[in-house]
């Protein structure tokens, strides 16, 4: 009789429990939703200082998980900061903003982190508002909603009343941003059968042995939604009546266009004149006011939706080993020092409200502020990394799982933020290199044709706004990739140096006081080191997207559709 090798006898009788300790260890993974806002700076939470916000579920959160004081996005401005988050890339690296002509490629797509859980496991749920396009034809292109388990999101802005622009969300009984997605989360977390349609409609319900990522995606407070409420009678009441009965006054730094006397910035740095006119609104005191009152209750809206979600885990008995992670894509000028919009460097647009409430942890009771330096791209990373997965080798972002809960850790002494979109708009190119005490900033010419004239030719020749400042062209392209290495020789037009751990608000530029040469010195180094890091050279990673590719791309399905 022929002899069984003993160590196949110990193969066949341990590989039970080695298959039954892999079950385990993939049934214990974390389930883990990320929650993303728009347009939301660092003082647009209770917990973060606002006297007039109440934000009781958020602040909760960040009470009992971690605040991340000096968490910085790497570009401020919604595409490309939310292509970097998804990428865990640079700008520099990942080639994509509105004036790129570009849109992320497949191949580069398969390594965005919700792509990478889903391969190893996870199912996978988008709800709310998509700004990466990916795949030939960006946005018609069908790609994302094939990425996911689970998607119910719209493409571009969602506007406060989503179906009027996105259809996808009919099926929902609530017609109020916030409510829709509270409801299509309701939708992905209970454990019955899936009620609405979505995207992906060949799944009935999500499968209790995986684990889940879920990302909730806000077009709030943007503008895009804040600026389209209505508060009409069918609306809840914290969007018709709350923060209108208490005095509310801007901020101290805020200054009216017309009382403007030396401006923030050069004015042939920011071509403010050129400006769009979605923020017209900061030029006065009553309309921005009106604004600021809007983005509080949206913000409250947002906050009773983290606090249905709690309660919704807690019901489903998933509360205990859920992560919740709770980030804007950038902050937002509202009239300081009569500087309007995002895409500029300073605090108030890359600074966020990053917080992690991971109910494994065990967070003492000073350890509940982090100060660690913290860069959006650094979330792709460290999701993986709580799934057990290493990351792709093209993540240039850090893990800040171990980071964020204990304070003598850091991945880095200086962050790094740029800003690429310089349009007919008036936006200079920008970088930034900041440390916990210093913050360098650095501006290049800014020559581009304005807004203000193409306005008067628009009028004349009766062409559409979307048309003449919107749409992307072939030759376009060229100019943007010029940008990506441009700032590697070019000189600066204008500099600034602020000492953050003193001047948060950036009052006081100290570029040429002659005590801090030299730190002056040193953070010029970081950010010579910084931009050359953040640049990669790799053309398979995007897709051309213009005016002319999208017409080739409807064209096609259109003539497809005609002969089905």
């Amino acid at each position: 009789m022929r002899k069984i090798p003993f160590i196949f006898l110990l193969i066949i009788f341990f590989s039970p429990t080695l298959r039954a300790k892999d079950k385990l260890k993939k049934k214990q993974r974390p389930n883990i939703i990320f929650i993303l806002t728009d347009d939301q700076p660092y003082d647009y939470l209770g917990v973060t200082g606002n006297p007039y916000l109440k934000t009781p579920n958020i602040d909760k959160l960040a009470n009992e998980g971690v605040l991340m004081t000096n968490a910085h996005v790497v570009s401020p401005i919604c595409m490309p900061s939310r292509t970097s988050i998804l990428l865990s890339q640079y700008e520099r690296t990942h080639h994509v903003d509105f004036n790129s002509g570009t849109a992320v490629s497949e191949k580069a797509w398969a390594n965005a982190y919700p792509m990478v859980l889903r391969k190893n496991g996870y199912f996978t749920g988008y709800i709310g508002k998509n700004h990466t396009p990916v795949g030939d034809g960006a946005y018609i292109s069908g790609v994302l909603e094939k990425s996911f388990d689970y998607f119910m999101a719209g493409h571009r802005h969602l506007g406060f009343y989503p179906k009027d622009r996105h259809k996808i969300f009919n099926d929902c009984k609530a017609d109020t941003q916030v409510e829709i997605l509270e409801e299509v989360s309701k939708d992905f977390l209970e454990s019955n059968e899936f009620r609405l349609n979505r995207a992906t409609n060949f799944i009935k319900e999500r499968p209790k042995e995986k684990p889940f990522f879920l990302n909730i995606c806000f077009n709030l407070p943007h503008g895009a939604s804040t600026s389209t409420m209505k508060m009409k009678p069918t609306d809840p009441a914290t969007y018709r009546t709350l923060y209108r009965d208490i005095d509310i006054e801007l901020d101290s730094l805020y200054v009216a266009r017309k009382d403007i006397v030396s401006p923030k910035l050069p004015k042939d740095v920011l071509r403010s004149e050129n400006r769009q006119k979605g923020y017209y609104y900061s030029d006065n005191p009553s309309d921005c006011k009106e604004r600021y009152i809007r983005q509080l209750q949206a913000c409250t809206g947002i906050d009773q939706l983290v606090g249905q979600v709690r309660d919704m885990l807690k019901k489903e008995h998933l509360d205990k080993n859920t992560i919740i992670v709770y980030m804007s894509d950038h902050g937002l000028f509202m009239g300081q020092q009569g500087l309007y919009g995002k895409a500029l460097l300073y605090e108030r647009c890359t600074r966020i409200p990053l917080i992690i409430y991971n109910p494994a942890d065990k967070i003492g009771r000073k350890d509940h502020r982090n100060d660690a330096l913290v860069e959006s791209i650094d979330l792709g990373t460290t999701f993986l990394s709580w799934a057990g997965i290493t990351a792709p080798s093209t993540y240039q972002g850090k893990d800040i799982s171990q980071v964020y809960k204990d304070k003598s850790l850091s991945v880095r002494d200086h962050s790094y933020t740029e800003n690429l979109w310089s349009t007919q708009f008036g936006n200079p190119r920008c970088e930034s290199v900041q440390n916990k005490e210093w913050k360098y900033i650095r501006y290049y010419k800014n020559e581009n044709f304005g807004a203000q004239k193409k306005y008067q030719i628009m009028d004349k020749f009766h062409i559409k706004e979307t048309d003449m400042l919107y749409a992307v062209h072939e030759g376009d392209i060229a100019t943007y990739y010029d940008y990506l290495t441009a700032s590697f020789s070019e000189p600066a037009v204008y500099e600034e140096l602020y000492h953050i751990s003193k001047d948060r608000a950036e009052v006081d530029n100290l570029v040429h006081d002659k005590r801090y040469a030299k730190v002056l010195d040193e953070l010029r180094q970081v950010w010579k080191q910084k931009v050359h890091q953040a640049y990669k050279e790799d053309y398979t990673n995007v897709v051309p997207w213009t005016y002319k590719t999208t017409q080739r791309v409807k064209d096609a399905k259109y003539s497809y559709l005609k002969q089905d």
